[in-house]
């Protein structure tokens, strides 16, 4: 959607649920969306609020039926449950909203998919295709032809050489590098500033320069 600056055309937006994730994608809306509120399932943080929208319950999607979704949960500890939290919410896939902050370049010939959110300083290029519930964190390169599955989370400053493919439901650390041409199977978790050069099997959790399984 153009980012017109005015209110009033602004889409209404819901973040689920409110965690670090979801503070930092208050950076990305732009003028684009306007946020509703946050939900989440604890009730101190409902009692607690926040100084920007107000933290509500799961019923807010049935009282806010006009609104948009943007649901990023997951960590490092969390990221393998992400497919059963975000389908627990019952969202249709047409009202999932997509998010790329107005620091972030896409290029016109690369795929984005339902509910991803891009940070600033992202960079997604030709023929690249991010699939559906993919959360790219700040100064991530994605390069020619690389193909991310859903559900995947990758941390800030990755560098995604071309032709990989990461699997669904995959946890990428931060400040990683991963060689072209790799395959990391789905559910894999690479940690934090690995140099990966080998491909990664389904169910992986590999770190280290050069990456190595973790025992």
């Amino acid at each position: 959607m153009q980012d017109t600056g005015r209110p009033d055309e602004a889409v209404p937006l819901l973040i689920f649920p409110f965690n670090g994730n979801a503070l930092e994608a208050l950076d990305c809306l732009g003028g684009a969306f306007r946020l509703v509120g946050f939900i989440d399932d604890t009730p101190a943080k409902q009692a607690a609020g926040t100084p920007w929208a107000p933290v509500l319950g799961r019923d807010a999607l049935q009282r806010f039926p006009e609104a948009q979704v943007l649901a990023i949960p997951g960590s490092p500890t969390s990221y393998a449950a992400r497919r059963s939290v975000i389908d627990a919410l019952g969202v249709p896939h047409e009202r999932f909203a997509t998010v790329v902050h107005p620091a972030a370049r896409i290029s016109p010939l690369a795929t984005l998919g339902r509910n991803v959110l891009l940070m600033a300083g992202a960079v997604v290029t030709s023929n690249a295709v991010i699939g559906d519930h993919v959360c790219i964190l700040p100064n991530t390169v994605v390069h020619h032809d690389v193909r991310i599955g859903a559900w995947t989370l990758i941390g800030s400053n990755v560098t995604v050489a071309g032709h990989v493919e990461i699997g669904e439901n995959c946890y990428v650390g931060s400040g990683t590098s991963l060689m072209n041409g790799l395959k990391v199977g789905a559910r894999t978790l690479v940690g934090l500033g690995s140099n990966v050069i080998r491909d990664c099997p389904p169910d992986s959790k590999v770190a280290g320069n050069p990456a190595r399984p973790l025992r």
